[in-house]
């Protein structure tokens, strides 16, 4: 296992009925933005929750933050919360809003230009000033609760870009499970693959003597193959749902990347997918991850294999047989789901689609992404054309 510093400042309020401690979190005195997506939060009786509290602060109503957060939207919320004088932004949604809060936290303060600049340069990391953010977490998936990475999407130019800060984290989230039995069974299906390649992106590279971080990243999926499907048949088991909404948090809060290699490759290629196409993001991750694992078979076949017998039992037959089953018992699960992993099964326009993530990357220097350097433009171009 290599050197690292684990660092999470995030407060994690968990359980059922715990939107109803949010007075004891909100700093006093704050001026607050409240930040939320397509209204249903409304629908729910979470956003007549949240009012009655912030009845008691000044505060600020943005909403209609997009899936994929788009750059044109959010740039009129920091507008808003520049006039305004904001000093705290309370986010309460999904992903998309969590990862909005932070991209306005930053870019309030910011001096230097476009804040676009921020991700293009990815100069997240450097940048030390952002307003302070609290969420209330209403659809589990992508860990934004727990950590201080963001995704953002710019229209104008159909790019999906990220970024990541320490000024980010954000200093409470509230995840309460009842919250599931509301969400549609797609955003729950979405939810539980988002979490479960974010944990491939991490567990999925080669042996690093990190035994402790395997046992962590195995359990998580094996905790997703068992309680995802439960939350999908019944968004009304409490227990389930709280087991899927803390898997999600865990996969992606810090913990099981730490000391050992990250890829991170499926991820970066799956954002160009929704960048051209506006397929959800969790469904890009199923159609490339598979097929990078197949690219990368000589680089990732011994924990393939590791994957295959503590996560999904697989014990007869060689290495290789060991390690090519346990792709094929994912692309299942990710079917068992009711997701596709075909880019033919969303779009039928695909042609020249590998040409043009390849084309992006070179123009932005990603020419040796994944763990070891090796997941090239050449392989990036195979991988594509393969998740067709």
């Amino acid at each position: 296992m290599d050197k690292f510093t684990f660092y999470n400042p995030t407060k994690i309020v968990f359980g059922v009925d715990t939107i109803a401690t949010l007075p004891e979190h909100l700093p006093a005195g704050a001026n607050i933005m409240l930040l939320y997506g397509g209204g249903s939060i409304k629908q729910n009786g979470i956003y007549e929750q949240v009012k009655q509290v912030l009845a008691n602060f000044m505060h600020t109503e943005f909403a209609g933050v997009e899936p994929n957060p788009k750059y044109e939207t959010l740039m009129r919320a920091v507008e808003l919360g520049r006039a305004e004088k904001i000093n705290f932004i309370l986010a309460v949604g999904g992903g998309s809003v969590l990862d909005a809060a932070k991209f306005i936290a930053m870019a309030i303060p910011y001096q230097n230009g476009d804040p676009w600049e921020i991700l293009v340069k990815r100069i997240g990391s450097t940048i030390k000033e952002a307003v302070p953010i609290g969420t209330i977490l209403t659809l589990p998936a992508t860990g934004s609760e727990m950590n201080p990475n963001s995704v953002i999407s710019r229209e104008s130019t159909r790019e999906k870009l990220s970024f990541a800060s320490p000024a980010c984290y954000p200093v409470f989230s509230i995840l309460d499970p009842a919250v599931v039995r509301s969400i549609p069974q797609r955003q729950i299906a979405n939810g539980i693959a988002d979490a479960y390649t974010h944990v491939m992106e991490q567990y999925l590279t080669y042996p690093a003597d990190a035994p402790l971080q395997d046992r962590f990243a195995e359990s998580i999926l094996q905790t997703l193959i068992e309680e995802g499907p439960k939350v999908l048949d019944n968004p009304n088991d409490a227990v389930a749902a709280g087991n899927f909404m803390w898997c999600t948090t865990m996969a992606l809060n810090g913990l099981i990347g730490k000391g050992v290699p990250n890829d991170w490759a499926t991820h970066m290629i799956g954002h160009e997918l929704t960048a051209l196409f506006n397929i959800d993001h969790a469904r890009t991750l199923a159609i490339i991850a598979p097929n990078l694992y197949r690219v990368l078979f000589a680089f990732k076949k011994e924990k393939l294999a590791q994957y295959a017998a503590r996560v999904w039992n697989i014990t007869e037959g060689s290495q290789e047989e060991r390690a090519y089953a346990a792709i094929s018992r994912t692309v299942e699960f990710f079917h068992s789901l009711g997701i596709q992993t075909r880019l033919s099964d969303y779009t039928s326009d695909y042609a020249g689609t590998a040409e043009e993530i390849v084309s992006r990357f070179t123009r932005r220097n990603w020419l040796k992404l994944g763990e070891n350097g090796n997941v090239t433009i050449e392989r990036v171009k195979e991988i594509v054309e393969m998740s067709y």
